[in-house]
């Protein structure tokens, strides 16, 4: 509608308010505005759930709901909903509704916006024996990079102080550190600002010293650990094949992750014989295809400048393709798209499977926002193998079956990256997918 003085048209877009003056060439703005609202719980849970159930009803991949009869599902569970005192009960409740159709890819959750990570972190990790012995806090490792990795002298000099193995944490602040400090309540509401440490060489205090740091968030922490580990697993290939074999892993399958496997692919890893290409722990995305793509494609032409050597075209071109006999390691945490990978890369006739059968968990799925703004996850495409059979709770076989003793993560031992590296290094291997 028009503003009162019609020089303003007021108009609504994608839910939200919106401006545009008429005698000036400018483009339009949201206008802000916000209002109290209050909500009949009663009324709003019924909508809810019958919002949740006529969706899953209507989308969901199976039309036999994998056996489920989906109007008795309803009559079970309406009343248990009906009863529900609090939205996070009403969302319990919805999770056992869509547990009825055992399937992946299914869930219930709050909307977006909980509580806000306050915990700072530093990077450090402890001897778990040495705690429950003594109270005492031992570190057994620095992870590089990290607020602890880069810490200063707390003095004025601000010189590179270092934190090593085998040190001990004896204060934050301050505050000394017993067997009954919460180390987490102390660095509360401390991301990103700076701290002293009170670190010394053995428990009663030798060579005590200060060092400043700042703590970063959890997610910052989990991404340097991550970090560290795809860095030891590149090591332990080189180790393990002579320095012959190069390493990757993709942790899922978004575009992130795509691009930092072109990465991965344009370094050292071009200089090895192989590839030992990792998808354990991988949850999932969407861009198997363009992964493979880049593993699958094969020179054609060369090109050589004068004075230069020759190059595959594709390379000189700017395509991304690796040219180099690879091997896939999966485990039972490999699913969704990575199992999509899987399906191609033995269809393709890439090279051998090495590991665990995949999870089984593949249904092409979306998330849906309820009318209370409950994320309502709807799976809604079937995906069906180069067998004809569906991949939903049909895990993807390997080729060559070596499950991790229990325990093994806890060493420098990786059984599956040795039988990946003693596949790719077989002589004269041909480099199509084994049988099951």
């Amino acid at each position: 509608q028009f503003s009162p003085d019609s020089k303003e048209i007021f108009y609504i877009l994608d839910g939200r308010i919106q401006v545009v003056p008429l005698d000036a060439r400018q483009s339009s703005r949201a206008l802000a505005v916000s209002a109290e609202m209050d909500v009949d719980f009663t009324r709003e849970k019924a909508a809810v759930f019958n919002q949740a159930w006529t969706y899953m009803r209507d989308n969901f991949y199976d039309p036999k709901y994998h056996g489920a009869n989906w109007q008795s599902v309803r009559a079970e569970y309406e009343p248990q909903v009906a009863g529900a005192r609090t939205p996070d009960e009403m969302r319990r409740i919805m999770q056992l509704m869509v547990g009825e159709l055992n399937a992946s890819h299914l869930g219930v959750s709050a909307p977006p916006g909980g509580a806000q990570v306050v915990t700072g972190r530093l990077g450090l990790r402890f001897d778990r024996v040495e705690y429950e012995r003594t109270g005492r806090l031992r570190v057994t490792e620095v992870l590089p990079l990290s607020p602890a990795a880069l810490a200063r002298d707390a003095g004025t000099s601000d010189r590179p102080r270092e934190i090593k193995t085998g040190d001990y944490l004896l204060a934050v602040d301050g505050q000394e550190i017993t067997a009954r400090t919460n180390l987490e309540e102390l660095l509360n509401y401390k991301i990103g600002r700076r701290i002293v440490l009170d670190i010394a060489a053995s428990a009663d205090g030798a060579n005590r010293r200060e060092v400043a740091v700042r703590p970063v968030n959890l997610a910052t922490e989990r991404g340097l650990r991550y970090r560290k580990w795809v860095e030891d697993k590149r090591e332990y290939v080189a180790r393990v094949s002579n320095g012959r074999l190069g390493y990757v892993h993709m942790f899922d399958m978004s575009s992130a992750s795509l691009s930092q496997l072109y990465l991965d692919l344009d370094a050292e890893n071009h200089a090895r014989q192989g590839v030992v290409i990792d998808i354990r722990h991988n949850n999932g995305g969407f861009v198997n295809a363009y992964a493979l793509d880049v593993l699958s494609r094969r020179s054609y032409l060369s090109m050589t400048p004068r004075g230069f050597s020759a190059a595959p075209a594709r390379t000189v071109l700017g395509q991304r393709v690796l040219e180099l006999p690879t091997v896939l390691v999966t485990d039972q945490h490999s699913l969704s798209d990575a199992e999509d990978m899987s399906e191609g890369y033995r269809a393709l006739g890439l090279g051998k499977i090495v590991g665990e059968p995949t999870s089984g968990w593949i249904i092409y799925t979306s998330n849906i926002a309820l009318i209370d703004g409950t994320i309502f996850r709807l799976p809604f495409i079937r995906i069906v193998g180069n067998d004809g059979k569906d991949m939903e709770r049909n895990p993807r076989p390997v080729d060559v079956l070596v499950k991790r003793p229990v325990g093994e993560s806890y060493t420098e031992r990786d059984s599956q990256l040795d039988a990946a590296v003693r596949e790719l290094l077989k002589p004269n291997e041909p480099r199509t997918a084994g049988k099951e």
